[in-house]
């Protein structure tokens, strides 16, 4: 029984968090994406994420610009997990 529990708790908390596009207000963004455990690369992270800023900008007809991107710094241990947050705004997209 006690096993149980241990293994469902570890489930959840092993969960990857990612926020999906959030306004921030102004045609600017924030996207999010943390992996499950500390064995993962930042790069699929990254991708992933950039991929649905793109997605939101192409919505509306316009192009990405990121303003900030932010990742978790190792060594991922103990819940610090690769995340990255980019902030981005959608702008019209140059001639």
């Amino acid at each position: 029984m006690k096993f149980k529990i241990i293994l469902g708790t570890l489930i959840v908390a092993g969960c990857a968090q990612n926020s999906g596009v959030v306004p921030m207000g102004n045609d600017t963004y924030i996207v999010s994406r943390q992996a499950a455990t500390g064995f993962s690369g930042m790069g699929t992270l990254k991708a992933d994420a950039m991929k649905e800023a793109y997605a939101q900008c192409q919505k509306s007809g316009k192009v990405v610009e990121v303003i900030e991107t932010v990742d978790a710094k190792p060594p991922y241990i103990m819940g610090n997990f690769p995340k990255t947050e980019i902030t981005f705004k959608c702008i019209e997209p140059k001639a």
